[in-house]
């Protein structure tokens, strides 16, 4: 098997995986949990986002969020922004990175925004010219990348023009999200071969869903056509409050404990990580998707043999 030796993580839970959530998680549990995330050797977190608090209102704290996390200098705290205003907001609360967002599908786009594409792209130009202002990098998710519920398959074509846009815009930064869980290995191995080598200087990530029960075979597709950035949400949370029938993400700990039994470095200490994924699991009330949190670690190959102890 052709893999990498090495990986980027991002963890989604706090801001993708929260949102999802039908009650409101209070904010000092939000911040003990970033906290906690923050020591595992993570490198990026997504902490909120700047959605106005009528949409999505489980995110309605993001400014006193961000204001009392303890920030680790290693980690960059990333965003969500979904509009210049978001951005602005941003901006005043000393965020690392700006994350902005579209679907690949209009029609998802028209649901989950209510603009078509073309207005999403010109609303991404006036968060980036805020964002540049300000010395903050912005990165891209395209939603409903491996498919779309609405109109069904999405073509390699029209990501890679979509791509071509961004990446005029001068965002390099792009990750591809599976939305609703229609991706398939083939299909992501195929994709993520034709992007790699059409751009070579976009750095690209995968974002999966588990809603069909793919997920760690998609990212392991990924990982075999060459990516090396990966989203995971702590304890499984998540899935797209605007398509009918996204479940979680894939869980991060299931990922780490994935790529490290292979041989594969996260840089993430797994067992801190599986005590955020059980403390989450208190915080919400209900058992989780997550299933090394429950299972426990196999010390057994790879980098997973230093937890044999």
């Amino acid at each position: 098997m052709n893999l990498p030796k090495q990986v980027m993580l991002r963890e989604v839970g706090p801001r993708d995986g929260l949102q999802a959530e039908k009650a409101f998680l209070p904010t000092e549990e939000k911040i003990e949990l970033i906290n906690a995330l923050s020591k595992t050797g993570l490198c990026y977190i997504e902490a909120t986002s700047f959605v106005h608090p009528k949409a999505i209102p489980q995110l309605a704290d993001a400014e006193e969020l961000l204001s009392r996390i303890h920030r680790n200098p290693e980690v960059t705290y990333g965003v969500m922004v979904p509009n210049p205003k978001g951005a602005q907001r941003a901006v005043s609360s000393k965020v690392d990175d700006m994350m902005v967002f579209f679907s690949a599908s209009e029609t998802h786009n028209l649901k989950n925004v209510r603009m078509t594409v073309e207005q999403s792209l010109q609303n991404i130009q006036d968060v980036l010219d805020i964002a540049v202002k300000a010395d903050i990098p912005v990165s891209a998710i395209i939603a409903t990348s491996f498919g779309c519920p609405f109109e069904g398959e999405i073509s390699e074509n029209r990501l890679i023009d979509l791509v071509g846009r961004l990446n005029d815009m001068g965002i390099m930064d792009i990750y591809f999200g599976d939305t609703t869980g229609m991706a398939n290995p083939k299909q992501v191995h195929n994709l993520s071969t034709k992007l790699l080598s059409s751009f070579p200087e976009s750095r690209f990530g995968l974002h999966f869903h588990n809603t069909r029960g793919a997920g760690s075979a998609n990212i392991l597709a990924g990982l075999q056509a060459g990516v090396t950035r990966f989203d995971g949400s702590i304890a499984g949370l998540g899935g797209c409050p605007f398509a009918p029938g996204a479940t979680g993400n894939v869980s991060t700990e299931d990922i780490v404990h994935m790529m490290e039994a292979m041989g594969i470095k996260t840089g993430i200490d797994l067992k801190a990580l599986i005590s955020c994924a059980r403390k989450v699991q208190e915080y919400i009330g209900r058992e989780l998707p997550g299933q090394v949190m429950k299972a426990g670690i196999c010390p057994c190959s790879g980098g997973l043999k230093r937890y044999a102890a």
